[in-house]
């Protein structure tokens, strides 16, 4: 029996339509982090377990169930992270960048967690994030929305996604309501599964976020997490409504919304999509004031978000936001008879050489000019160049649906006036 090699069960591969998708989608977003003046870094994919076990709380599914992690040959405990801010966080203090300065960075990879499977939610999932250090204002919590809201405008998905928002409060007051929302939820507890149960007992927040309608029915009679909270966070979160407001930011204010990282205070926010099933938060983030300190570095503020790109790739695609025809190639180059390859190979050189932006394919085989014509549409190209003889080129403009033969020698300068370069 010959057996079949495949992929690992969650962990997904990626066909080149869906990479050409997912690089339009970085480019534009690079582009919007280069202009707020972001900067990339890059750290590795694994980490010693204790760091992930110290940051995101013992109470989490993350820790309690969802890593891979495993001892190495010198019998040290790693993990493949699981998510991104905490091994930012690591980068930061490491390499000593938080001292008496700013941070704006931004990273993007691959994350791991053993989860169950299904649309949306894999074993291998790629972030990326977006991180700041020392600005302690909400207004930098502003600046991370516009950012955002910016990248969904760009990508025309704005209509299909809703940001919610709300305050948490610190770690302290977290655990007062904790007591209060577990004493209201046990005269439900009839009503709970073994799964709510659990929950119940080890960390009642959890159940805050549940997507069950009957459990969200109960909560609507829950004591709220905002009414816990400080003067001081109330102001924060306050001053970010109004500063919302002031840009003309829709937004939702949630009172159940948590975050599954215990790291979190203050202010939060999800952005939530109803077009992927229930799971539908597209990008997440918030403040976590506390994070660096936790991890032996100095008392600086810290905010933050990432972006779940495999949901966002199946959204665009469900949503059909970029055309299937899109265009793969620039210039496509063909030839009529074998004697003439060696030219068709020279051209395709010149072409890169004198335009290294363009993207050229040259087709190895001869073909006629009418079997390219017949099958024109799918091609997904700008430009067609057919080498008819040694020193002749048929140029076909795809947009403009216009073909004329070129000389050689001429052959870029006409290039550059169809495409406009």
């Amino acid at each position: 029996m010959n057996y079949i090699f495949k992929s690992i069960k969650g962990m997904h591969d990626y066909l080149p339509q869906d990479i050409l998708i997912w690089n339009k989608i970085e480019n534009i977003l690079k582009k919007i982090l280069y202009s707020y003046s972001y900067h990339e870094i890059r750290f590795p994919i694994v980490e010693k377990t204790i760091l992930f076990q110290k940051s995101i709380g013992n109470t989490t599914d993350i820790i309690g169930k969802e890593m891979y992690s495993f001892y190495d040959k010198k019998g040290i405990n790693i993990t493949l992270r699981p998510e991104g801010t905490t091994s930012c966080a690591r980068f930061v203090i490491q390499n000593k960048l938080l001292y008496h300065q700013k941070q704006k960075l931004w990273y993007y990879g691959p994350m791991f967690r053993y989860e169950r499977p299904q649309k949306g939610r894999y074993r291998q999932f790629y972030q990326f994030g977006i991180e700041t250090f020392g600005f302690s204002d909400p207004e930098i919590e502003l600046e991370l929305i516009l950012l955002i809201n910016k990248f969904f405008n760009q990508l025309k998905i704005s209509k299909f996604i809703t940001l919610e928002i709300n305050s948490i409060g610190s770690i302290a007051e977290r655990n007062k309501y904790k007591i209060k929302l577990k004493k209201f939820l046990k005269k439900y507890i009839n009503v709970l599964d073994k799964n709510y149960l659990r929950k119940l007992d080890q960390n009642a927040l959890r159940i805050l976020d549940s997507k069950d309608q009957n459990i969200q029915n109960i909560l609507l009679k829950a004591p709220r997490l905002i009414d816990f909270i400080n003067l001081k966070s109330r102001l924060c979160f306050n001053k970010l409504c109004n500063l919302m407001d002031h840009f003309n930011i829709p937004y939702v204010i949630n009172y159940n919304l948590i975050r599954g990282l215990d790291y979190y205070n203050d202010i939060v926010f999800e952005w939530k999509t109803n077009y992927l099933g229930s799971k539908n938060t597209i990008c997440a983030g918030g403040r976590y004031n506390k994070l660096i300190n936790i991890l032996k570095g100095p008392n600086i503020p810290a905010a933050g978000l990432a972006i779940g790109m495999d949901r966002l790739l199946l959204l665009i695609q469900s949503l059909s936001i970029f055309s299937k025809n899109i265009i793969k190639y620039d210039i496509l180059i063909f030839f009529y008879e074998k004697t003439l390859k060696y030219n068709a190979i020279f051209l395709s050189e010149h072409i890169r050489n004198i335009i290294p932006t363009l993207k050229v394919l040259l087709e190895f085989q001869p073909i006629k000019l009418k079997k390219i014509f017949k099958n024109i549409n799918k091609y997904y190209c700008k430009i067609i160049l057919f080498v008819k003889d040694i020193n002749i080129i048929n140029v076909y403009d795809i947009k403009n649906k216009i073909h004329e033969d070129i000389k050689k020698k001429n052959i870029i300068n006409k290039i550059c006036n169809i495409l406009q370069l």
